[in-house]
């Protein structure tokens, strides 16, 4: 009795010494898990030409260059939007036009947001005196962004140069899963179909809702630079977290296409908008292609996952979130299926 305590008390603590050491990482190493997941396939595919370390090293080459190419261009425009709001806000040259009327009507608000308008408008010094000490959380919380987007590009940096070195041993790492569930489910059979369908699901959800989106998004943010939009970087950020929440763009795009009319001539104003139609309508093409066989998971699992990921760790969980609630969704429909009620108690009949 006193030697099974002393091993089960060593076991614990060894399981407790690693998950101290594992958990700062935890997110990023679960997202290197679910990247390695989704490139094995194309791994293999270029290891028949170049073997496993020379694909692997293709692979973490360009997929670093592509993380950091539109992140150091949306990080760019962050900070230039940034800095000519300041420039401008301390040049007091920071221009509104008069608030509109429909402003002044609005219930409860409408007619202190005239007056701070019309202030700022009319006077910017003496409204910088009246609310400038409001501004002191939103500039906080700015700093905090930008410190995040910085600490996430590492992240993501991190995690495919993680992820190239585990799709090497991808087939031990599959052997190793496999037995890993087989001792979870006690039977062969269930731990491989379990497997299987853990798979599907991690590239269902990273291709066909992680990969769309930040397609259509790098595709936007292309037009949205084009045409000299100065918040260019931060629409293209909320366009990939409204196409991961898989929320329809057109509620981003059509505002941003009436300005666009509105400021800049008709000719490149039609062509921003057919940019916009073709990228809104290139969904209906990208996700089937692909989302594959992937396993369809519904919206509100999709969208918790992407609100509580980012809760927790930022533009990291952003991406990881939805892919662990699509996997547990999945995981307990299918152990559902595998206990099924196989009848109903006399008390639950209907009352006649």
């Amino acid at each position: 009795m006193i030697d099974t305590a002393l091993r089960i008390g060593l076991v614990a603590i060894l399981v407790y010494a690693c998950a101290r050491i594992v958990l700062p990482f935890a997110f990023i190493l679960i997202w290197s898990a679910i990247l390695g997941v989704m490139l094995y396939p194309l791994h293999l595919r270029l290891a028949t030409w170049l073997g496993d370390r020379g694909a692997a090293l293709l692979i973490g080459l360009i997929g670093v260059a592509v993380i950091l190419g539109p992140m150091v261009v949306v990080v760019t425009s962050l900070a230039t939007s940034l800095y000519s709001l300041i420039s401008s806000v301390q040049s007091q040259d920071l221009t509104l036009p008069p608030p509109p009327l429909w402003l002044d009507g609005t219930p409860l608000v409408g007619k202190k947001l005239t007056e701070i308008w019309t202030l700022v408008a009319t006077n910017l010094p003496a409204a910088l005196t009246k609310y400038g000490h409001l501004m002191s959380g939103p500039l906080a919380w700015v700093a905090s962004f930008a410190g995040g987007l910085a600490l996430a590009e590492l992240s993501f940096v991190l995690s495919f140069a993680i992820a190239t070195v585990l799709v090497v041993y991808g087939r031990s790492a599959t052997d190793f899963a496999r037995r890993l569930l087989e001792r979870v489910t006690g039977s062969k059979e269930r731990g491989a179909q379990l497997l299987t369908l853990t798979t599907a699901t991690i590239r269902g959800v990273a291709l066909g809702v992680i990969g769309v989106a930040l397609i259509q998004s790098t595709l936007l943010g292309a037009g949205f630079f084009a045409i000299g939009l100065q918040a260019a970087g931060p629409l293209t950020l909320i366009a990939l977290l409204l196409g991961i929440m898989q929320v329809p763009l057109i509620l981003l795009t059509l505002p941003v296409v009436g300005y666009v009319f509105a400021t800049e001539s008709t000719q490149a104003a039609v062509i921003f908008l057919i940019w916009n139609v073709i990228v809104g309508l290139s969904d209906n093409i990208l996700r089937p292609l692909m989302l594959g066989r992937g396993v369809e998971v519904p919206m509100p699992v999709i969208l918790m996952g992407v609100i509580g990921g980012m809760i927790v760790d930022g533009l990291v969980g952003l991406f990881v979130g939805p892919v662990i609630l699509a996997v547990s969704y999945v995981l307990l429909l299918e152990w559902l299926r595998q206990h099924p009620v196989k009848g109903r108690h006399r008390g639950d009949e209907p009352a006649s």
